[in-house]
């Protein structure tokens, strides 16, 4: 027995799978990894994720992996036996790591964790950074799927976005991911500060252009304590944003992506199995500096949450104790969790998931679907429960019936 599965944490960990909980789950569900990566080279101004500028020549790669496998290792015995379905390593910048730091990361990965063979492998990645040599190399480590940060293609909303990369630097971007990668997605944005349609359309064109297995096309939200909520920008009205909204739905299907998710769109056997976990309520591991964690076990649901600091979280990990935040999901916050990752879906989910994920009765959720329902934000019959498109387009209102004042969670999606 090695010293993260003896010790106070093993005993944690047979009272987690032991003491009585607040519910009853007859099976787990899947697991994932969330490995976060703190540094960027430049914050950009509508970020809200726990990115920091690394102002040195470079950052503690070598410290920050060590931390990493710390984190892994003392985390074990929560996952103990589980086998690992996907792996996503988010940011931050991580394609700012070495080949050497990114396959060392992977290496630890898999001598610690049972890992599906055919697990989705996604790495985040800023067009500033391409290296082709270094993303060959990427993909020899075992990394599958890449996820682009490109945002826009135009280089003034560029600037304005702040981003480090210029649009000729966003187009070789892609062309070295697809000779080194036959999956991938292109992360954009619209309704951007002073964003015409027109420059809309011709974003999304030069997307498509690419045939991108993947493409999340995200709104610009003005997100609390980031600089465009200090300072706000000039955006598109509603019915402006909606136009572009109703276009993209429009565009992306002529062109054979199917939209899935509320801003994800795949062509055919490409959707994100790691982001599908999350809507479907599974379970992930989450390393690295405020990384968050969802774990079930046969009473309770527990989330943790990591330092946020990079500093601190090293110093924390490497002494063994990298958890800040750690809190059981009671019965009467899981029904509008669980309703607020999987109404995301268009196919919604299957009646028989509610019980099988929280442990609950569907009367738990009922008087909120037959309000959801009268209202015509949903579709039910015997075996699913789906958004109609009313309530695709008001989901915060369709979500927000589920809602027993419970605090507002915020979900970090994965492009």
């Amino acid at each position: 027995m090695t010293a993260s599965s003896s010790g106070p944490q093993a005993i944690n960990v047979i009272k987690a799978f032991t003491s009585p909980g607040s519910i009853r789950l007859t099976s787990l569900p899947p697991l994932s990894l969330y490995v976060h990566f703190p540094w960027c080279v430049r914050k950009c101004p509508y970020c809200d994720f726990n990115s920091h500028e690394w102002k040195g020549e470079t950052f503690p790669e070598d410290r920050y992996l060590d931390a990493l496998r710390a984190d892994l290792e003392r985390a074990l015995p929560m996952v103990w036996g589980r086998q690992v379905h996907t792996i996503f390593i988010g940011g931050g910048t991580p394609s700012l790591l070495s080949a050497k730091g990114l396959d060392r990361l992977l290496s630890d990965a898999r001598a610690l964790l049972p890992l599906d063979a055919d697990a989705e492998i996604t790495l985040e990645a800023n067009p500033g950074t391409f290296e082709a040599a270094k993303f060959a190399q990427f993909r020899a480590s075992g990394v599958n799927r890449l996820s682009i940060g490109i945002q826009s293609f135009n280089e003034q909303h560029l600037k304005a976005l702040g981003r480090i990369h210029d649009a000729t630097q966003a187009r070789r971007a892609v062309e070295i991911a697809a000779r080194n990668f036959d999956n991938f997605n292109l992360d954009l944005m619209f309704a951007l500060p002073k964003q015409t349609l027109d420059e809309c359309r011709a974003d999304i064109e030069t997307a498509i252009s690419f045939a991108p297995p993947h493409l999340s096309l995200y709104h610009l939200t003005l997100e609390p304590n980031t600089m465009f909520a200090k300072y706000p920008p000039p955006v598109p009205d509603d019915d402006a944003s909606a136009d572009m909204q109703d276009w993209i739905h429009e565009r992306t299907a002529s062109a054979g992506y199917e939209r899935y998710e509320v801003s994800a769109y795949a062509k055919p056997h490409r959707k994100s199995q790691h982001n599908l976990n999350y809507w479907r309520f599974g379970d992930y591991l989450g390393i690295g500096a405020g990384a968050h964690t969802k774990l079930s076990f046969p009473q309770k649901i527990v989330r943790q949450v990591r330092y946020k600091h990079p500093g601190t979280y090293m110093d924390e990990a490497l002494g063994g104790a990298a958890v800040q935040e750690e809190h059981e999901v009671g019965p009467r916050e899981l029904p509008f969790e669980f309703m607020l990752n999987t109404l995301r879906l268009v196919e919604g989910f299957p009646v028989h998931s509610f019980n099988e994920r929280t442990g609950l009765a569907m009367s738990a959720i009922e008087s909120g679907l037959i309000e959801a329902e009268r209202r015509g934000l949903i579709t039910r019959d015997i075996e699913r429960i789906a958004p109609t498109q009313r309530g695709q387009d008001f989901l915060n209102d369709l979500q927000a019936l589920f809602l027993r004042d419970t605090p507002s969670i915020k979900i970090k999606e994965e492009r």
